[in-house]
């Protein structure tokens, strides 16, 4: 095995979250991954998520907002904004569902990747109110 056949640190902080390992240390993972790559999305979309599951609402409505300035067309970014505004008790909400909506239409692959990533943060932090709104909302 190379060097470059290494699993990225992304990939070792997916996988890592994937085995279950504690969310601080998730979390740690992709802060260095968002400090060392600040314009990747991807990092500030899985920091945002992993923020909302560790009950830190305020951090992950920055991550999220600074997933959605990189890369607004991307669905998880937009659910894991609109979960840290409900939290946080921010407005606007709702035009980020519709958009997240007009999505799920249009790509029905994605809503099956939305609607994993939902099954699993009920599955992950259950009774979650923030994301059971969320849920209803996508589905009506």
């Amino acid at each position: 095995m190379t060097a470059t056949d290494a699993p990225s640190l992304f990939e070792q902080a997916l996988q890592g979250y994937h085995d279950g390992r504690p969310l601080p240390e998730v979390i740690a993972s992709f802060q260095q991954i968002t400090q060392q790559e600040p314009r990747l999305s991807a990092g500030w979309t899985c920091l945002a998520w992993l923020q909302l599951l560790d009950d830190q609402p305020q951090e992950a409505l920055r991550s999220a907002k600074t997933a959605v300035r990189l890369n607004g067309q991307d669905p998880q970014a937009r659910i894991n904004l609109s979960l840290a505004m409900l939290e946080t008790g921010a407005k606007g909400v709702r035009e980020h569902v519709e958009i997240v909506q007009r999505v799920m239409v249009m790509a029905p692959e994605m809503a099956e990747d939305l609607n994993a990533a939902i099954a699993d943060g009920l599955q992950r932090k259950p009774g979650w109110k923030a994301m059971e709104k969320v849920k209803a909302w996508l589905a009506g």
